[in-house]
């Protein structure tokens, strides 16, 4: 590839791991590098932030300055920053095998990963298809729900019901599923036959706001009336987070998915558990369907898989949706290049491995009440309005008033979060998010590893940049 180490444009290349940790760092970023989900305009007079090493909770910058990663980069740094037996098991496994396809063959690392997500997956999801991240795993999902239906003679149901305000992922299928229109609509059309019942946010319910199991029931009931609607022979699938991150980090009711899987069970629908970001101890269990005493028929994993350290995704489906694939000339007709990666594979067990010996998931059942408490102490502010999440894995609602729940207009939040909320909290120390896909909050969602040392850094940077929001406004 002609120029692809030469960042100088042909006038002598470049030497040394560390060419661009230094100050020239922020410029080539801006000339040559296109951030995803960034506005790429904001740094025509600002440098673009460069992360350069991590270690444990924390991460620094080119300019050696330390920030709490309260983002686990992005739900994904379950074991921290550094861990070197990660890294280890990487180059190992790239001597002895660094690539082959799972087309038609397999390779060890592949089976022993399958074999281990099996046996921590619920009861009955015993078959793995390997992706390399999560939108890949969520059209995998819909592809094997539509042609299921089609092997068992019901090529009708290929429709999809999702919530409100959910992200599922940016590939065209994942896009369509998800529902947030302004992520949609500069790809549209996009795939037909998707529907949009409410999510479970009961601090913004409309009905029953002083029952949350009634709220929780009603919001089930949606997806009964969607699939009527639609017509129960047209509808293969209902795609659900065990706790919807996009709206700020929104658990289920009590009772909420019992009923979802009556009333997917009941239609003959599909019942899919998006964990692109709940699995892998993230709510204290190894997939945060045991936690909510979901059983689907499938799950969909990625993120946390590797704590980051190598990209992987799965579809792990029951034997239900296998069976018709088992015999004669069938084949799903699907497949990634890079799916089962032999490296990512190794990865993965590694880190499975670290967490159990850890012990993680029971770090986070531990702890998470302390989490949960600290963050509530930001709740005598007069912006926050809401504090809700489960594990590791909470949002704060920001509101211009708390009596009436009164939330920001679009300019309003607009200034609040990008013109100033995002930058601050950085620039105080702290790596999270300020989004507005839904009401706007911040969200965070620390590696495992942290403990209350963590705890009220989190909570002291937010309550001093929080006070100098409500001040601005």
């Amino acid at each position: 590839m002609s120029g692809a180490n030469d960042v100088t444009g042909g006038h002598g290349r470049h030497e040394g791991h560390g060419r661009h940790e230094g100050h020239d760092a922020g410029r080539a970023a801006r000339d040559h590098l296109w951030m995803h989900f960034s506005r790429l305009g904001a740094f025509d007079d600002a440098d673009v932030p460069v992360i350069v090493r991590g270690e444990g909770p924390y991460v620094w910058d080119s300019r050696g300055k330390r920030y709490l990663d309260g983002l686990a980069g992005l739900f994904v740094v379950q074991a921290g920053h550094g861990r070197e037996e990660l890294a280890k098991a990487a180059a190992e496994q790239a001597r002895e095998l660094a690539y082959f396809p799972l087309w038609s063959y397999a390779h060890p690392r592949a089976i022993e990963l399958a074999e281990r997500l099996a046996a921590l997956s619920p009861p009955g999801l015993d078959r793995v298809f390997f992706t390399t991240g999560g939108s890949e795993a969520v059209e995998s999902a819909w592809k094997l729900a539509r042609q299921y239906y089609r092997a068992v003679g019901k090529p009708m149901k290929h429709k999809v019901v999702s919530r409100a305000v959910a992200y599922h992922g940016t590939s065209m299928g994942a896009l369509s599923i998800t529902g947030i229109p302004a992520l949609k609509q500069p790809f549209e059309p996009l795939v037909p036959s998707t529907i949009r019942v409410p999510n479970t946010n009961h601090y913004r319910a409309s009905v029953f706001a002083d029952d949350e199991a009634a709220f929780g029931r009603w919001a089930a009931d949606q997806i009964a009336v969607a699939i009527e609607s639609e017509g129960p022979d047209t509808v293969a699938a209902v795609f659900v987070e065990p706790v919807q991150n996009s709206g700020g980090c929104i658990p289920p009711p009590p009772g909420y998915f019992e009923r979802v899987r009556a009333i997917c069970d009941a239609y003959d629908v599909l019942l899919v558990a998006d964990e692109v970001i709940c699995a892998f101890g993230r709510l204290g269990h190894w997939f945060s369907s045991e936690r909510y005493g979901i059983v689907p028929d499938m799950i969909t994993c990625a993120k946390g898989m590797t704590s980051g350290y190598s990209p992987i995704g799965a579809m792990i489906a029951s034997e239900r949706l296998v069976e018709p694939f088992l015999h004669g000339t069938a084949s799903f007709a699907h497949g990634f290049t890079f799916g089962g990666h032999p490296v990512s594979a190794a990865v993965a067990l590694a880190n499975i491995d670290l967490m159990e010996r850890e012990d993680l998931c029971g770090h986070v059942r531990s702890t998470e009440a302390a989490f949960r408490s600290t963050l509530e102490r930001l709740l005598d502010l007069p912006i926050v309005g809401d504090v809700r999440g489960d594990g590791f894995f909470y949002g704060i609602e920001l509101v211009k008033d708390r009596t009436t729940k009164e939330t920001f207009d679009a300019e309003e939040s607009e200034r609040l979060l990008r013109g100033f909320l995002s930058r601050a909290l950085f620039d105080a120390g702290l790596y999270c998010r300020a989004d507005d896909r839904g009401d706007p909050v911040v969200q965070l969602a620390p590696p495992l590893v942290c403990d209350q040392t963590q705890f009220d850094e989190m909570e002291q940077i937010l309550r001093s940049v929080l006070t100098q929001a409500w001040a601005r406004l």
